[in-house]
């Protein structure tokens, strides 16, 4: 059976984007590989097993283009409001909480945010399939 284990994004700025995911979603570096022409930092915390890969491209310089294939990153919180009123306080900008219904019934509650580079992270509340 398989398991997901990881996602990778590149980002442009190490420091930058592990003190964003630190803060945002208490995220520590579990590990950080230094190769010849690259990096690769994976964040994890104690909530899943799941990490999310860093990866800095020696070569590159500026911002990436994320092109019109990527979507989102997806998290899940007990308590959307508390999570979306301590991001905001933090001074991160956010989207508003939004409520999304399917078939006449609550289907999500969520806000969406973005990380340094630009990439989008949806935050969810915990309820039905979103755990």
């Amino acid at each position: 059976m398989a398991k997901l284990i990881h996602s990778m994004i590149r980002v442009a700025d190490e420091g930058i984007s592990t003190d964003f995911y630190k803060k945002a979603f208490d995220l520590e570096v579990a590990g950080r590989y230094v190769f010849d022409g690259f990096t690769l930092i994976y964040l994890a915390n104690k909530e899943t097993g799941f990490e999310l890969e860093l990866t800095v491209n020696g070569s590159h310089s500026g911002p990436y283009e994320l092109g019109n294939g990527y979507g989102h990153l997806a998290l899940s919180v007990d308590d959307l409001d508390a999570e979306h009123a301590r991001l905001r306080n933090l001074g991160l900008e956010l989207g508003d909480i939004k409520q999304m219904p399917f078939e006449g019934k609550p289907f999500a509650k969520f806000f969406f945010m973005s990380d340094p580079d630009g990439y989008k992270i949806e935050v969810l509340e915990r309820a039905g399939r979103f755990q």
